[in-house]
């Protein structure tokens, strides 16, 4: 019976257009959002908006419906990256209910849309402030809060730490490919390394790249992979090995997408320093 009900389910969500998006309500524009570190749930935050979503997610979870939990997941995702409320929704689920599919594509909404300064109170009636009472993520202008623990906190530090520092290593390093045998045998191979060396380093720092946040590294990568593919026939690489190198920039993507939960994980709660 429990599994005929959350089947019955899984086709009702999983209808195009979805039911369960349609009757959420559109996220409050807060942009940049504010947050407070160790304090309770405020009563502002958008699980009031999503009656429906959040207990599926958290049935699902408990029957081991893995369909519906998909189904779930993927609903969630497509609300988080519209709105950094939801985004916080998924990061606070995948963390109570130990999400791996949810949690690092979570955190790195949160880190990405959220600014991370000193909490400062302003007496509005004379303009007068106060001095910061605790660590805070809040941001200028918005009245409204969401909390986050000070585990939460650790990760999305060490989270933008980790991504900083592998963005670091991929822009100095050229992703390595294998060169096609036809390559060694009927070009010259060092010209073609050398026509990818100044690719990397030219792209990695153009002005579309560095524009975008330090730690978006698939946003960089996907910026670098639509100017390769827009390089064309203008280069000295053999055809076989530009394909290489192109897969290349497409399977690090894809690793560091696989590996955010990771990147996102406290000191002690991997193998990962």
């Amino acid at each position: 019976m429990e599994t005929w009900s959350l089947d019955v389910i899984q086709e009702y969500v999983n209808r195009k257009p979805s039911p369960i998006l349609s009757s959420i309500p559109p996220p409050h524009s807060l942009n940049p959002l504010s947050f407070s570190i160790g304090q309770p749930v405020s009563s502002h935050e958008p699980v009031d908006t999503t009656d429906q979503l959040t207990p599926l997610i958290r049935l699902a979870q408990l029957c081991h419906h893995e369909r519906l939990l998909s189904t779930m997941i993927g609903l969630l995702r497509q609300l988080m990256s519209s709105s950094i409320q939801y985004a916080y929704l998924a990061m606070t689920l995948s963390d109570e209910l130990d999400l791996r599919a949810l949690r690092g594509a979570a955190y790195l909404e949160v880190m990405q849309k959220a600014d991370i300064v000193k909490k400062v109170n302003v007496d509005l009636s004379n303009k007068q402030t106060t001095p910061p009472t605790g660590n805070t993520v809040v941001s200028a202008g918005s009245v409204e809060r969401l909390y986050i623990t000070r585990a939460q906190q650790h990760r999305l530090l060490a989270g933008y730490y980790r991504l900083t520092s592998t963005w670091d290593d991929l822009r100095l390093t050229p992703l390595p490919f294998d060169h096609s045998h036809s390559c060694g045998a009927t070009w010259h191979q060092q010209g073609c390394t050398q026509s990818w060396l100044e690719f990397w380093k030219e792209k990695t720092r153009s002005d579309s790249v560095m524009n975008l946040g330090q730690a978006d590294i698939m946003g960089r990568l996907k910026l670098v992979q639509k100017d390769y593919d827009r390089w064309g026939s203008a280069t000295y690489m053999h055809h076989d090995c530009r394909m290489n190198a192109k897969k290349a920039i497409g399977d690090m993507i894809k690793k560091v997408e696989d590996a955010l939960p990771d990147y996102f994980a406290e000191p002690g709660d991997s193998d990962e320093d």
